[in-house]
């Protein structure tokens, strides 16, 4: 029963001995493990505070990754709309090309159809001339061969000649 009500001594010495206790404690452990427990939670402090800053940097890249892809898709769509254009202005280009070549081409052929034309009716025309002497020569051969016919004929060009 003694342990259930204590004696004046052993409370006195109980305390003294606690007391002691509280005193070493505090005097060598407290210290250190407050400083290690301020050092706890300056390093988790720290830790939550850099988690914070690397969240908002990530959200700042998130934004900024963002806005990349915007201008990125922007520059895509202004590099296929030159390419189009210059597709077109190419194939236009050469469209008037072939037109303009094509239109030399048959103005060429025109011509050169127009010379060969001309060189045929001068061709035709000279055999023509040939012919015509021909049978004037064998006409007059032929009227020509009796001299009655030949001083009619002389006197016939005599007047042509003056009337002209």
């Amino acid at each position: 029963m003694e342990l259930v009500s204590p004696g004046i001594g052993l409370i006195f010495w109980m305390t003294l001995a606690f007391l002691a206790v509280l005193f070493i404690l505090g005097k060598y452990a407290w210290k250190p493990i407050m400083k290690a427990l301020k050092e706890r939670e300056l390093t988790i402090h720290e830790a939550l505070n850099a988690a914070e800053r690397a969240r908002e940097e990530i959200t700042q890249l998130q934004v900024n990754n963002e806005i990349l892809i915007r201008e990125a898709k922007n520059e895509r769509d202004l590099l296929l709309g030159e390419a189009r254009k210059l597709k077109d202005s190419i194939i236009e280009e050469a469209r008037q090309k072939a037109s303009e070549e094509a239109n030399r081409i048959v103005i060429n052929a025109k011509e050169s159809i127009h010379y060969e034309k001309m060189a045929a009716m001068s061709e035709l025309k000279n055999q023509l001339a040939d012919l015509s002497l021909e049978i004037a020569k064998k006409i007059l051969k032929r009227e020509l061969a009796d001299p009655q016919k030949q001083e009619a004929f002389v006197n016939e060009l005599l007047t042509d000649v003056k009337f002209n």
